[in-house]
């Protein structure tokens, strides 16, 4: 029989001894980190700021459900109020009845941030024209207040709820990383008084502060993008507003009140 080199003997002799050394010794197994464990076993504080970011996210993601649903509706129904009101291909015939038969219609807008500036300018120019002095420049100056006031309005309306979402961009990752900050003091007390630095003793601790900061980004990252996402459309619908008013307040100086 061929007998192996002496090298060969002492290799697979130090592999065996490894696997010894490594192997987990009998009747115990080196379990994972279960997050779901770490978050139960984390200390009163890092749970209290685990459950403060997740509520910042639930009610940052209803905010941005609630807010889609309300944009969209703004926009396509001032985008069928506007075609309507230039008369699309008939084209606008200024007439006192062309803007009764509008503001008999405005209801089939709702939820249109450019009809409700029409309904107030309308209601004001039908009062105005109603009282004995309508050529006035005051007048003009009433319809031009309240096409302002209605469309402030709105805009605060469009606007509710979005200071949360940048509230929210803005702490959480701060507040995880409190979180993470105390689990670390946490777990660095926990060596002192067992007096042991190994890596089973150090893991949990680390693992369960860093937790916290995830779950703060997790709420951050969207409400930031949702934040500037919502602003840049609620810009543009300011926009259409302010362009809408200045014609509509053109219209009436032409065609219904003189000064």
């Amino acid at each position: 029989m061929i007998q192996p080199p002496p090298m060969t003997n002492v290799f697979f002799a130090t592999l065996i001894s490894l696997q010894e050394v490594t192997a987990p010794p009998s009747g115990g197994q080196h379990e994972a980190l279960d997050p779901w464990k770490l978050i139960l076993d984390a200390s009163a504080v890092v749970q209290a700021v685990m459950v403060i970011l997740v509520l910042m996210a639930l009610v940052c993601w209803f905010i941005i459900g609630a807010k889609l649903v309300r944009l969209a509706q703004a926009s396509g129904r001032s985008r069928r109020f506007l075609e309507t009101f230039w008369g699309g291909d008939e084209g606008p015939h200024w007439t006192t009845e062309r803007l009764e038969g509008l503001y008999a219609r405005v209801g089939s807008f709702d939820g249109s941030p450019i009809a409700s500036v029409f309904r107030a300018g309308y209601v004001e120019l039908a009062r105005v024209m109603g009282a004995a002095s309508a050529t006035d420049a005051g007048d003009i100056e009433n319809v031009e207040r309240a096409l302002r006031r209605s469309a402030t309005a709105e805009m605060t309306s469009l606007e509710a709820l979005l200071p949360f979402l940048a509230t929210t961009g803005s702490t959480a990752p701060f507040i995880g990383l409190f979180g993470t900050v105390w689990g670390i003091m946490d777990a660095f007390l926990n060596i002192g008084s067992q007096a042991s630095a190994s890596l089973d003793v150090v893991a949990p601790g680390i693992a369960e502060a860093l937790i916290a900061t995830a779950i703060g980004l997790v709420a951050a990252i969207p409400a930031v993008m949702a934040y500037n996402y919502f602003l840049r459309r609620i810009q543009v619908l300011e926009s259409e507003l302010e362009t809408f008013s200045s014609d509509y307040l053109n219209i009436v100086r032409r065609h219904f009140l003189r000064s």
